[in-house]
This record gives C-alpha cells, structure tokens and sequence, in this order.
C-alpha cells in the first residue's frame, strides 16, 4: 500500500511482476511539489507538432510504467521483453483479485523516508492533473473489499468448523 515508486522496479529481476493499486503509490516530496513538478512535465511538448511526444500520461498505472521504463533500457531487446513482464494497474481487476499478493518490504515508505517527511500519493497527483477514474475505481475498490471480507469469513467458518471435526475424529 505505501510504495516507493522506485524499489518495484529495482526488485524485480526476470519475475513477471503485476503492480496492482497504483493510486496509492506513495512519491517522496510534498504534494504541492509534485505537482508543480508534474505541471512543468506537461509543458514539455514538441513545439512543431505536439502529437508526435513526449506523451503525458495522467493515469497513475501509466505514470509508474512510464517511470520504470526510465529505468530500463527499454530500446534494446533486453529491455522490452523487461517492460512486456510488467503489468500496472489501478485497483485490484478481476483476475488478480483472487491471486495472493505479496509486498515488497524495501519499496515501503516507512523504511524509505524518515519520519516527518512530506509524501504525496500518485492517485492524487493524477486526480489533479486530468485522470477523470479516480472516483470509479474508489467505487469498485470498496465492492471489491467488500466481497472479500465476506469471502474471508465464511473461510474463517469453515476452517473453525474444519478444526472442531478433527478435534471430534
């Protein structure tokens, strides 16, 4: 949940890696400076004919690959077969809502930035620069959450009621 943008990438090493929940990314520096610094990316354009790049990408999932791209040398063979094993998402979508998840304990942003530190998250940089979905996957985040719980207790009910019969047996 609180990701430092940059140890996803470091960390990955030939693993097909899928990052879900990218609007709760966390990027160091205050929020009011990411987005001057996010404004000053989208004045960065080609002054003859703007639709030939840089592509300003306002979607949080997009912000992170585009970030990580930067990392990799994405020109070279190496680097696109990299950035193929690389999915990004916002929310949790339906086939990985039933996998396990795990997390990488050096991309957390309570061993990465010292206590006190301003951070701003993605979701909201995003929100202020242009993504119009924001509110739409807040609302299938919280059905998603809600089916879970129910999911986790009636596991939670089986598995007592699987304990009591091998207690009985």
């Amino acid at each position: 949940k609180q990701w430092y943008q940059r140890r996803v990438a470091i960390t990955a090493g030939g693993q097909r890696v899928v990052v879900v929940r990218c609007e709760l990314l966390n990027v160091s520096g205050s929020f009011y400076r990411n987005k001057l610094k996010y404004f000053a990316f989208l004045r960065k354009r080609m002054n003859s004919n703007p639709s030939h790049g840089p592509f300003h990408f306002r979607a949080p999932s997009k912000i992170l690959w585009r970030t990580i791209r930067g990392m990799i040398p994405h020109k070279t063979q190496r680097g696109m077969e990299a950035l193929n094993r690389l999915k990004v998402f916002e929310g949790v979508p339906p086939p990985y809502d039933k996998t396990k998840r795990m997390v990488v304990p050096s991309a957390l942003r309570v061993l990465r930035l010292k206590p006190g530190r301003k951070y701003a998250s993605v979701g909201r940089i995003s929100r202020e620069v242009g993504w119009k979905y924001g509110d739409v996957v807040e609302k299938l985040e919280t059905k998603r959450k809600e089916k879970s719980a129910a999911y986790f207790e009636a596991k939670k009910k089986l598995n007592a009621l699987r304990a009591k019969a091998a207690a009985t047996v």
